[in-house]
């Protein structure tokens, strides 16, 4: 038989960088002609390097921009005329949108969209009815729909995205599992050679870590002002771009004990230097930097916004709190600073279950069986 070919689809490289990490290759290894069209950066090319799969660039836009889009669109077109793929999988929004009318109108036999997060519910006025328009059609075009967390199940049918259709849950969801061992690994090894103090971080006070994008809808406004006004003083480690003149502004003037990492792809060394993670999000998918802390035995205080609430299992592996709600971060933070035996009972906790129910092959096997139309015991409907 034939190998069965599968075009992979996402908006830029660095989602192919991390949500994907690992999945490529494993299908590969698994007997599958692997695809990836995405946005041409030279983080393509290095995943494509790492994994064995054959790169497409294809310029897509992040935002709206109907030119760029249908010029986008028929690109797609082409690809798939050209490839004839007997699957596509897509997601982040503008490739699943794209790549989604792209297949139907190709006549691509199976049509998998892996939704991780819901855009729309960070937008409001005449941009949140597009992102529900465009949402809906790409729910519309697909065969088979996945949902990285049962949240986002949940609120996909609360805003009426899916009609009578079922979707696919794959074992406790994330977007890639986490590659736990791997990750323990680095961390003990930036552990040994002082990565704490290399950065300047105090021994003696808490050190809240943040790893992702300095922006408004990762609710870092309710992290500054929950920090600001915590007991503890707590000193933040953030690592990611900062992309808001407002938040940079912000932390001048905060008062704040900061030191601020650039984005980088090799994050996982600095969980070794957090006693916990604090992710303030406004909305999520499934979010993966919860479970590489909790590989690293790192806790999580995390809202309980869509898809986060079901990354931190409350007072058993970290702690949640309201989304935007400062005072409630602030008594958390609180909390467990004054209590290092149970930042450690919960930070153990955490690497268990990230250990035990976050596997990377459940979740590629629970993908590869859809993608082939076949049920798998860890795909359940919801």
């Amino acid at each position: 038989m034939p190998a069965p070919t599968v075009l992979y689809g996402v908006t830029v490289a660095t989602s192919v960088q991390t949500l994907l990490r690992g999945q490529l290759g494993w299908l590969r290894d698994q007997g599958w002609d692997v695809h990836v069209a995405c946005s041409p950066d030279a983080a393509l090319d290095a995943a494509a390097a790492r994994e064995g799969f054959t790169p497409h660039p294809l310029a897509m836009s992040r935002s709206m921009s109907p030119l760029r889009d249908l010029a986008a669109l028929r690109s797609w077109l082409r690809l798939l005329r050209a490839l004839r793929p007997d699957v596509t999988n897509v997601s982040t929004p503008k490739a699943a949108l794209l790549g989604s009318v792209a297949a139907w109108l190709a006549r691509v036999p199976r049509r998998v969209y892996v939704v991780r997060g819901l855009r729309l519910e960070g937008a409001s006025g005449p941009g949140r009815w597009l992102l529900w328009l465009a949402e809906r059609l790409a729910i519309a075009l697909s065969t088979d729909v996945v949902v990285v967390s049962r949240s986002l199940g949940t609120a996909l049918r609360g805003h009426r995205l899916l009609g009578r259709r079922r979707v696919l849950l794959i074992g406790d969801g994330s977007s890639n599992g986490v590659a736990a061992q791997d990750i323990a690994a680095r961390v003990a090894v930036a552990r040994a050679a002082g990565l704490r103090e290399s950065l300047g971080l105090p021994v003696d006070r808490l050190v809240v870590g943040y790893v992702g994008r300095l922006v408004a809808d990762k609710g870092i406004d309710s992290l500054l002002a929950g920090a600001a006004t915590a007991d503890a003083k707590p000193t933040l480690l953030l690592v990611g771009s900062l992309d808001d003149p407002g938040i940079a502004s912000a932390l001048e003037a905060g008062g704040l004990a900061v030191v601020h990492v650039p984005w980088t792809d090799d994050v996982w060394p600095y969980y070794a230097a957090m006693d916990v993670l604090c992710l303030p999000t406004l909305r999520e998918g499934f979010p993966n930097v919860v479970l590489e802390a909790a590989a690293a035995g790192v806790p999580a205080i995390a809202t309980d916004a869509t898809g986060a609430v079901d990354a931190v299992v409350d007072g058993v592996t970290g702690l949640t709190v309201g989304v935007g709600d400062a005072t409630a971060l602030a008594a958390a933070i609180d909390r467990l600073a004054a209590a290092p035996d149970e930042r450690a009972r919960l930070g153990e906790a955490a690497r268990e279950r990230a250990v035990r129910d976050f596997r990377p092959e459940r979740i590629w096997a629970g993908v590869a069986a859809t993608m082939r139309g076949v049920a798998h015991p860890d795909a359940r409907t919801m």
